[in-house]
């Protein structure tokens, strides 16, 4: 009995210390988003010929200053990884704590895949870009990456719902299913304006953000 009463406060701390390593890498997602458009819209408002009406995010990559747009990319799916880890800690299985943390994931690799494989130039940037419409092999690798990449947030979102309503969070849990609509109207958008896909893609990664704040703080194991 003495035995088993001092094994609970260990079994205890354990367990505690397990929940903030988890918390502690779910944070990575909380900040990866707001981190990565932050420094994009910082790049994008000091470049010269850069301009949100014509040019999407990536092309930032380009130029003598690309390097920093290309580390943007590497630094947020970095984050989002460590964050889908959390998660999958913090939610163990079920629909949500399963599916959810692995299209996350897929989402952090698309960032990766994005920084290896650049964006075409054009629309005036960078400075001297060919005004061609050909699309290079990496532009098409860097398209494909973020389209992989944006679905997988939104399926990814649909699924994170579950453990949100789980949590006794149905208006969040509502708002997560409808959010990737507006993102995917976004990217539909896009061929008549570059801000649209913008501002889709953004919504897309705040979003993403709030949610794994709001699990990290209530958890629900669904």
């Amino acid at each position: 009995m003495t035995q088993t009463l001092s094994a609970r406060p260990h079994a205890d701390r354990t367990s505690s210390t397990s929940g903030s390593a988890a918390r502690g890498l779910m944070a990575g997602a909380v900040v990866a988003g707001p981190l990565f458009l932050a420094a994009g819209i910082a790049q994008g408002l000091v470049r010269d010929g850069f301009d949100f009406g014509r040019n999407a995010i990536s092309q930032l990559a380009l130029g003598e200053a690309g390097w920093i747009q290309t580390a943007n990319f590497l630094a947020a799916g970095a984050l989002l990884i460590a964050g889908a880890v959390g998660l999958r800690r913090t939610l163990g299985g079920g629909v949500g704590g399963t599916w959810g943390p692995a299209l996350v994931g897929v989402f952090g690799a698309s960032f990766w895949a994005a920084a290896l494989f650049p964006a075409d130039g054009g629309a005036g940037f960078p400075a001297g870009a060919p005004a061609t419409t050909a699309m290079s092999g990496h532009g098409l690798a860097h398209m494909l990456a973020g389209t992989v990449g944006y679905l997988a947030l939104c399926a990814a979102l649909v699924v994170l719902a579950r453990p949100l309503a789980a949590g006794g969070h149905r208006g969040w849990a509502v708002a997560s299913r409808l959010v990737p609509a507006a993102v995917l109207a976004g990217f539909m958008a896009s061929a008549v304006s570059v801000l649209a896909f913008t501002a889709g893609a953004g919504l897309g990664v705040v979003w993403l953000a709030a949610v794994t704040a709001r699990l990290a703080m209530t958890p629900a194991r669904r």
